[in-house]
């Protein structure tokens, strides 16, 4: 795990990698080439077989700081810190979850979407959320009101976000960072295109 706070890894780059992998061999290239694009912070989701393996590999570039996204439970929190994840990210928030990923110690990035969710994050001492599914759960006008009487909240907007908006949620005052999955297109592996992609997207707090 990483001495970093949940707060530390959210500042690190404009944008975190939604990442969903099939193959374990693609993981080392693609994490060395989204880390010389400028983006460090990874989140490798749970939705493949080879998701844990992948998670493990790319812990050994330099530079990376790894962590585990699509965690829907302790069962997953549990096999995500044995496969070394370095943080949590969740689509939502859950007792039984909350409870486990806050004792665990590990820092924890629960999805949220309204009110009652940061409500129930903030009884468990949490401060920062993600704010999933970003474009189809009010947009920016929604995370302007919810940032509203949460004012020490800040959040990682996830989900429907592209390069032409994320400068716009990027410019709010209670925005961190944006999780986009556009920085990883599907298809063949193609290193230096993601490097590209990564260089754009870390240029975009610059613009924001």
């Amino acid at each position: 795990m990483t001495d970093q706070s949940i707060d530390q890894i959210m500042r690190l780059a404009p944008v975190i990698p939604v990442i969903v992998i099939d193959r374990v061999e693609d993981a080392v290239p693609m994490a060395e080439a989204l880390v010389a694009g400028g983006l460090p912070v990874l989140e490798v989701t749970l939705r493949t077989p080879a998701a844990l393996d992948a998670l493990t590999a790319m812990k050994a570039v330099k530079g990376a700081v790894v962590g585990a996204g699509t965690v829907l439970n302790p069962a997953m929190l549990n096999s995500a810190i044995h496969a070394g994840a370095e943080f949590i990210v969740s689509p939502g928030l859950t007792g039984n979850l909350g409870k486990a990923a806050v004792d665990s110690g590990i820092p924890f990035l629960p999805g949220t979407a309204n009110a009652g969710d940061i409500m129930r994050g903030m009884d468990l001492g949490l401060d920062r959320f993600k704010f999933f599914p970003a474009a189809t759960s009010g947009g920016i006008p929604a995370l302007k009101a919810l940032a509203g009487p949460f004012g020490q909240a800040r959040f990682c907007p996830t989900g429907g976000i592209t390069p032409a908006t994320a400068p716009e949620w990027l410019a709010l005052d209670a925005v961190l960072c944006v999780g986009g999955s556009w920085v990883v297109p599907s298809g063949p592996l193609d290193p230096v295109k993601i490097e590209a992609l990564a260089r754009e997207a870390a240029g975009l707090a610059t613009r924001a």
